[in-house]
């Protein structure tokens, strides 16, 4: 549809108009007759353009122009023509101005106000658009096409030009105000687009939109609003610190009184529950015991295990403590309480379970470490895993093992003691570590047959980046029986870490020779010896240092080895290694790995001989 506007006439009604105004979509080019043969691209343009040609010319001309400088213009886009003149210039449809802006509203603007692009009273909210597409300033790397640096961009018929500011955050985490100008599409994404500044944001952002001419957009210039006074800023929203930092400090003095009278309350309550229990009667001295010991970082957090382990029946005491069959959440478990006497060694044990990348098959599992008790008395307890078949020293007393079962045991007691020897280096590496107290009391049966090391009350840690040997003070010493002849002579390195290891290989032959006793060679079980500590014809029950000094260091003795045990695999190749093992000179034991090798290769060899 075209219509054709003379110099002189606007053949355009009133009806015409609105609907014109109105319009969603661009029309068809018009091509207007006018005196300037100037080419108009739509229709309201062209009566736009009629109208102030009329006010120009029709005999108000000189009113006109002179209205046009102090009125707002009608619009935008086209030019300027006050509104008070229209019904003046555009006779006979617009002669009652008041009359006409009652009956057509959508003809004028209103008089005290400034509407641009993208307001609700232009041609951007009625839908104009041009038929083919803008050329726009970009800015940007997201708005440019394809990422390219700044520049223009060509929108889509009917589409926007924009600029927007809008307040981010840089890397620092300032605010800074971002810049961004392109294209908008010509549907309803890009109209919403500019009007979003009438919706609040969390960032504030301003964009504003044209559509008259090529590089419109760089007229634009849109400003972030400024706040009120009155009105505090938001912390995060505009990066400001907010609030006052008297108040913060204050508000945060009131917290923490609150905290610590909250805290006070609650330990006094729980003070006057446990003051009216009945005292624990104090725990007996008596022999060495199997301990309860463990790997690995605890289950619970401390001083909460303990209100839930219901105590079942006491399995041993020693001079350390007292060992608990105790159940916790419908397991069995064991509970080793400690004398208040010996509470450095309850927290070495604890601090030594801690330690990273302890856990291992052949280490007895630790559950948790907890204290209890009231101002009066004090438990400190370790919770282990319970192994029913107790300790080695009394399963060897009531079983005979047969020649699988000694190799199983041995090969899984030096497994554990290569594991405890061995550090491991990385992120989260292992110190290597010396247990001090190798003896079977302190070595538990598996049901499987296993066995597990326990007891780490002793145990001292080597630091390798500080190249430095750990030991905790300690009043208590290790079991003089198993002692190693530098230890009993008093000439110890404690500053070289590798002679607490070779003690450790002293006490393991030990303990093989103490297995060997209890293995039958064939199916011969009466040959079998009694159970028997070591050196137990040569020193009495309860040695001093002065018995085993005697025995072991100025005699120069070990415990004997019977004949049978020469002529019967495995037990000859178990007499080699404990003889390596508990030699005089440190530096020519064996160590944990090399024993394990040797065990695993012999395990290999008869495996594939029985095959």
């Amino acid at each position: 549809m075209q219509i054709i506007l003379n110099t002189w006439q606007c053949s355009v009604g009133v009806n015409e108009l609105q609907r014109l105004r109105s319009s969603v979509y661009l029309m068809s080019i018009v091509r207007p007759q006018l005196g300037t043969g100037v080419i108009f691209r739509s229709h309201v343009e062209a009566v736009q353009r009629c109208i102030l040609h009329r006010a120009a010319r029709g005999g108000c001309g000189a009113q006109a122009q002179g209205d046009a400088a102090r009125a707002p213009p009608v619009i935008r886009a086209v030019g300027v023509i006050p509104p008070t003149r229209i019904a003046q210039c555009c006779p006979p449809w617009c002669k009652n101005k008041a009359g006409d802006r009652r009956r057509h509203p959508k003809l004028y603007l209103n008089d005290s106000t400034d509407a641009g692009p993208g307001s609700p009273r232009t041609l951007s909210d009625n839908g104009m658009r041009r038929s083919r597409g803008l050329v726009c300033e970009c800015l940007g790397a997201a708005a440019c096409p394809d990422g390219a640096a700044n520049g223009t961009c060509v929108t889509q018929p009917g589409g926007y030009c924009f600029v927007a500011v809008e307040e981010v955050l840089d890397d620092n985490g300032l605010v800074v105000v971002d810049r961004s100008a392109g294209c908008l599409p010509p549907d309803e994404s890009g109209f919403m687009q500019c009007k979003s500044s009438q919706v609040p944001h969390q960032h504030p952002k301003v964009i504003e939109c044209c559509f008259e001419s090529d590089l419109c957009n760089r007229r634009l210039s849109p400003q972030l609003p400024e706040l009120s006074p009155d009105v505090t800023e938001t912390p995060g929203l505009r990066g400001g610190a907010g609030g006052s930092p008297t108040a913060l400090v204050a508000g945060a003095l009131c917290v923490a009184l609150l905290a610590a009278c909250a805290a006070f309350l609650l330990l006094f309550r729980r003070r006057r529950r446990a003051g009216k229990r009945p005292p624990s009667p104090p725990a007996p001295h008596a022999a060495d015991v199997s301990s309860g010991s463990g790997s690995g970082l605890p289950l619970l957090v401390q001083r909460t295990v303990a209100k839930q382990i219901q105590m079942v029946e006491s399995i041993g005491k020693g001079r350390y403590g007292e060992v608990w069959l105790a159940r916790w959440r419908g397991e069995r478990v064991a509970v080793k309480v400690f004398f208040t006497t010996e509470e450095a060694s309850w927290f070495r044990e604890t601090e030594i379970y801690q330690t990273v990348l302890m856990r291992h098959e052949n280490i007895l599992g630790f559950i948790a470490a907890d204290i209890k008790g009231t101002g009066s008395w004090t438990q400190m307890l370790l919770i282990t895993d319970y192994h029913e078949n107790g300790s080695l020293h009394d399963y060897l007393q009531t079983v005979v093992l047969d020649t699988h079962s000694l190799m199983t045991m041995a090969y899984s007691i030096v497994s554990g003691l290569a594991h405890l020897h061995m550090d491991i280096f990385g992120t989260k590496g292992k110190p290597a570590i010396a247990h001090r107290d190798i003896k079977s009391k302190n070595i538990l049966v598996k049901r499987n047959g296993q066995c597990a090391i326990a007891d780490f009350g002793l145990a001292v840690r080597y630091v390798a980046e500080r190249n430095e040997v750990d030991i905790a003070p300690n009043t208590r010493v290790g079991t003089r029986r198993y002692m190693a002849p530098e230890v009993l002579d008093e000439k110890l390195d404690v500053s070289n870490f590798e002679a607490f290891k070779m003690a450790d290989m002293y006490s393991l032959g030990l303990v093989l020779w103490e297995m060997c006793r209890r293995c039958c060679s064939g199916d011969k079980a009466q040959h079998v010896e009694p159970y028997a500590l070591p050196y137990h014809e040569l020193v009495p029950p309860d040695p001093t240092f002065e018995d085993m000094h005697g025995v072991v260091v100025a005699a120069g003795l070990r415990p004997p080895v019977p004949g049978r045990w020469l002529g019967a695999e495995p037990l000859s190749t178990l007499v080699t290694l404990m003889h390596e093992c508990w030699h005089a000179n440190p530096p020519v034991r064996l160590t944990a790995l090399r024993v394990k090798k040797t065990l695993a290769k012999y395990n290999t060899e008869t495996t594939v001989k029985l095959v």
